[in-house]
């Protein structure tokens, strides 16, 4: 979504510009045209990546492979740091101009890849408001440009029939945002939806995506779990609070304003390894913003049945708590800023590029 908003607004710019890379329907929606699906090669965790290493180590020789044939005057890099790197380093060595656009999360594990970073791109734009900072320890410029999802979240118009149009109840909502990968889904539903009987009072609604097997929501939907699809945004502005898996979602839950509890759990080796190597104190988008614990934060053995009934009560029914929420939700939209993310970095990668 965020490449293919900067392709938009690249061309809007420049409608001769023309796009060759690695990415999703989005990306192919704009005009890119693609020499690989991403979704080939998306992995979490480290040994899942291990499991899944020759088809990324044959993602990475093709894409490697095209950029030599292709020889593009700039290659723009978006997120999937592990793998982008890579490429990274490879476009330099053919003389091919580096720009990064979300860069890899350096600051959470392995710090000093900031240096690595630092020579294989000519410029890095940010999406977190404290990361600029960050890379300046390193010697690094790094460009803040606000963030994305405010842009998509300020263009977003709720459904006026949302109820009717899902066949909802008017019971409060409870959003159930499991992730976007196949294997987070099926990780993460099934502690998800163990709490729908302890709460008749609310309607426990699951974000789908359709660009995942149907087979993943099964478990909701044998249990009676309404699966919307492609919703997520229209969902969220009708829930009264969130169990969402850690990522992405968790900010744009906070920019919705629903309070919402942070779930997550991964194979008993990637959490070994992850502890050993994470060096920030959480995990969830609102709380690093924040530099505080804005929502609470269940990993692991944390997330449990009774852990997470017991917050979602709080979310539900302490008014109190939910207006604390509220005001760390603000200094989240405080510190991100009102900027157009693509706009800016449209802006500033075709300037780069016309100074050569």
């Amino acid at each position: 979504m965020h490449a293919a908003n900067l392709v938009a607004a690249m061309k809007s710019k420049d409608p001769l510009l023309q796009f060759r890379g690695m990415g999703g329907s989005y990306s192919k929606e704009v005009g890119v045209h693609l020499a690989l699906d991403y979704a080939s090669v998306s992995v979490m965790g480290f040994l899942e990546v291990v499991f899944g290493f020759r088809k990324v180590l044959k993602a990475l020789a093709l894409v490697k492979k095209d950029l030599e044939a292709y020889r593009p005057d700039v290659l723009i890099l978006v997120d999937f740091g592990g793998f982008n790197m890579k490429i990274a380093s490879y476009a330099k060595g053919l003389g091919i101009p580096v720009h990064y656009y979300i860069p890899p999360k350096v600051w959470a594990w392995n710090q000093k890849r900031a240096l690595t970073l630092k020579a294989i791109t000519d410029q890095v734009y940010s999406i977190l408001p404290f990361e600029p900072a960050f890379f300046e320890k390193f010697g690094m410029q790094v460009a803040y440009v606000g963030n994305p999802l405010l842009d998509e979240i300020k263009k977003f118009k709720a459904h006026d029939f949302f109820y009717q149009k899902n066949e909802l109840s008017y019971l409060p909502i409870v959003a159930l945002l499991p992730g976007s990968r196949t294997q987070e889904v099926k990780g993460m539903l099934a502690k998800m939806i163990a709490l729908v009987k302890e709460f008749p009072q609310a309607q426990f609604v699951v974000a789908g995506v359709d660009s995942l097997p149907a087979a993943v929501y099964e478990l909701a939907l044998s249990q009676g779990i309404q699966v919307i699809y492609n919703q997520t945004y229209d969902l969220l502005s009708h829930a009264t609070a969130a169990v969402v898996t850690s990522g992405t979602a968790t900010l744009e839950t906070a920019l919705f304003k629903v309070p919402q509890v942070v779930v997550y759990s991964t194979s008993w080796v990637s959490y070994q390894i992850g502890k050993r190597l994470i060096r920030v104190p959480y995990i969830s988008l609102p709380n690093l913003i924040a530099d505080r614990p804005v929502v609470r934060e269940l990993i692991q053995d944390d997330f449990s049945l009774i852990n997470l009934r017991d917050e979602l009560n709080s979310l539900l029914s302490d008014a109190a708590y939910r207006q604390e929420m509220q005001a760390g939700y603000a200094l989240i939209r405080e510190r991100i800023g009102e900027q157009q993310a693509s706009v800016q970095v449209a802006h500033l990668i075709l300037e780069a590029t016309h100074k050569k």
